[in-house]
């Protein structure tokens, strides 16, 4: 399944890493990739295993806002 977040507080780079690292820690992540110009966050995982709102939280644990996107 492929998950769609927004976050506007990407600011550089370093953001990039930080919450990719925390998205493809959880188990049923086999992707992440955040793009900081536009704040768009695409993940693919197995919904069996990771719901929506566990990468939600996880971008949020990274110390950054989020929100589900529907495009």
């Amino acid at each position: 399944m492929k998950t769609l977040l927004r976050s506007q507080e990407l600011t550089c780079p370093s953001c990039v890493v930080k919450i990719e690292k925390a998205l493809t820690a959880l188990p049923g992540v086999q992707g992440a990739k955040v793009f900081f110009n536009t704040g768009r966050i695409e993940i693919q995982h197995n919904p069996d295993e990771t719901a929506q709102q566990e990468l939600v939280q996880a971008v949020w644990s990274a110390g950054y806002e989020a929100r589900i996107s529907t495009i």
